[in-house]
């Protein structure tokens, strides 16, 4: 199975995974899949609503990156008991409207996401890749 060879708490580029099987060993492994792909995002607000919609956020998302965390772990927490997440943020923009900085924030909040179900011994994997 391809995810007992990745950390079970990390967020890192995707190089040589491919999403299919990335899916794939998710649904194998009984994880849920999460799935952006951002490449009609330019702006931080596009790539939060990106988000938003294909990870099936509720209507009253903030469209912030508080937001973006709580939806990640605190709403998801409430729900029930998690068997594991793989994410996968594909084409996050690259541009002056979402530069390295709003990049490394947005990155940040899965790291952040990803210690959160570390302290809970639950496995949240995010790949991401950049346009």
């Amino acid at each position: 199975m391809l995810l007992q060879t990745v950390r079970p708490n990390i967020v890192q580029a995707i190089r040589a995974y491919r999403v299919d099987d990335l899916m794939r060993s998710a649904q194998e492994a009984g994880q849920h899949f999460l799935y952006a792909n951002l490449s009609e995002a330019q702006s931080k607000q596009d790539v939060l609503d990106g988000i938003a919609t294909s990870f099936l956020f509720p209507q009253h998302f903030g469209k912030n990156l508080d937001a973006l965390f709580d939806c990640m772990t605190d709403l998801v927490h409430k729900s029930g008991i998690q068997p594991g997440f793989v994410v996968v943020l594909e084409q996050i923009p690259d541009n002056t409207r979402f530069d390295r900085e709003s990049r490394e924030q947005l990155l940040d909040v899965f790291r952040d996401a990803a210690d959160f179900w570390a302290e809970r011994k639950i496995p949240f994997r995010c790949f991401y890749s950049f346009q």
